[in-house]
């Protein structure tokens, strides 16, 4: 039993089941200080975006209600880590610091500095992972080096023992003697001034409650026809966990378990299950992991290092028309401004209007990750980084450059009603479904009745699809006979 108390340094893992640091820090019999720090200049150059801001208030303010029914308060402060830390020990008397781990970049250098500086003090300090189902650097290929290509890498997880089963929730936590200074959360300042979050307050429950609930509806309603469902962005389809993934509301680990005891009860095989396209989708984002930490020059620079030289065209103003979804092209106006509405994305469309600018459009595929990095509420480094490169062909078990998604035909395949058109560009909405994905081909006769005048009330498509991939594959023609320093 612990004398002094124990600080748990809450980071990107907001929850209170299966939290390896906070399970570490109450079995120790200390008292438990849950602390917060604000410090988004120390993140480097990929601070919290604006949509990631507002979700974060939202979790916050859950685990503080969290943490309040346990006993405990949630302390919040901003500045620097290892001199809030320390100011911390200071003035409660704690004698370890524990955290679950980060792995961007920058974080990885500050936690090394933070971890050896409170060593030197005499502090105890441990960290946990309690982001992924593997650690980056526990898989190797068989030479000893870190993967790139996926599904080696996938092969070489699931040869290994399942994951651990998900620690619970403390049921109480013994709250310092002294109370402690706070800083009120408002005062953060992560609510945006301006009001566009409304929809996102209405779409989303930021918290562990509303991680849970996502994962309940989807497996009660999706998970078993997810293989078939997934690409379609006019059917709830998707599992929708991404943000609460980021954040730490669930863990991996939870998900893997739940899926598993789902599958189980529904008398699925084992072999089904674990082959299922929605564990993969967990193993795209371990793998995205394993290669940020691996490679971490990748969230600015590409992976194959030929595509440095590859002809991008700087256009401000065809970037702005793609961010507010006036291309001309439904289906990528759609997803543009599902994204601004809702801080999230279907995974489909997001390859569309990806493909749509770096290759209809040769803009730098470092342009779309920075506004998917403001705009997503799910904007997690190395999955945006790890899509990116993979839509630019620049990246890891990238996507050839030579394939091109033509989001007309993706529109009609997987939206053949066009009813994510109609939601989401409601000038379109009286269209009918033969014409809703190419409008500026119908006839008069059809756009009079449907009230759409293209030029006017929806824009004419900003390039031709044919012109546009033809320019495409003639800039990565010249790449490859190109010769690089």
């Amino acid at each position: 039993m612990s004398t002094t108390p124990y600080i748990v340094w809450f980071r990107l893992d907001l929850r209170l089941t299966d939290n390896p640091a906070l399970s570490a820090a109450s079995k120790a019999g200390a008292s438990v200080i849950p602390l917060f720090i604000w410090d988004p200049g120390e993140e480097g150059k990929w601070p919290p975006g604006a949509a990631s801001r507002w979700w974060l208030h939202q979790s916050l303010a859950s685990l503080q209600a969290e943490l309040a029914r346990r006993g405990t308060p949630l302390v919040i402060r901003s500045g620097p880590a290892l001199e809030t830390l320390r100011s911390l020990v200071h003035e409660s008397g704690a004698g370890a610091v524990y955290w679950n781990r980060r792995y961007e970049p920058a974080l990885i250098a500050r936690d090394q500095k933070v971890k050896e500086a409170l060593q030197q003090d005499g502090m105890q300090v441990q960290s946990f992972n309690g982001a992924l189902l593997r650690e980056p650097w526990e898989i190797r290929n068989k030479t000893g080096n870190p993967f790139q290509v996926f599904t080696p890498f996938w092969k070489t997880c699931l040869a290994g023992p399942d994951p651990l089963p998900p620690l619970p929730a403390p049921a109480t936590l013994r709250p310092p003697s002294s109370p402690l200074s706070s800083t009120p959360l408002a005062q953060l300042g992560l609510e945006p001034r301006i009001h566009w979050t409304a929809t996102m307050r209405q779409t989303w429950m930021p918290g562990e409650v509303g991680a849970a609930a996502e994962l309940k509806r989807f497996l009660s309603t999706a998970f078993t026809s997810y293989g078939d469902s997934r690409d379609r962005p006019d059917a709830n389809g998707t599992s929708r966990l991404s943000p609460f993934l980021h954040f730490g509301e669930i863990s991996p680990r939870q998900v893997f378990a739940a899926m598993k005891n789902h599958a189980e009860s529904a008398g699925l095989p084992a072999s089904e299950w674990r082959s299922s396209q929605f564990h993969t989708e967990l193993g795209w984002r371990e793998f995205a992991h394993h290669l940020l930490f691996h490679f971490p020059h990748t969230p600015d620079s590409p992976l194959r290092p030929e595509f440095q030289r590859f002809p991008w065209r700087s256009n401000p103003e065809w970037l702005k028309i793609w961010q507010r979804g006036m291309t001309g092209y439904p289906l990528v106006d759609a997803g543009m401004r599902q994204l601004w509405a809702t801080g999230w994305m279907h995974n489909r469309v997001r390859m569309v209007v990806a493909s749509f600018l770096v290759k209809n459009l040769l803009i730098p595929w470092q342009d779309g990750a920075a506004w998917f990095w403001d705009t997503l509420l799910d904007a997690d480094l190395a999955s945006n980084t790890l899509g990116w490169q993979w839509s630019a062909g620049c990246g890891a078990d990238a996507a050839p450059f030579f394939r091109i998604f033509n989001p007309v035909l993706q529109g009609e395949k997987f939206d053949p009603q066009g009813d994510y058109i109609r939601k989401w560009v409601p000038e379109l909405s009286r269209m009918p479904a033969r014409w809703i994905h190419r409008p500026w081909e119908a006839p008069r006769e059809i756009l009079g009745p449907c009230k759409v005048t293209m030029g006017s009330t929806y824009p004419e498509p900003l390039v031709t699809l044919f012109s546009s991939r033809e320019r495409a594959l003639d800039a990565y023609q010249k790449l490859k006979t190109s010769k690089g320093p």
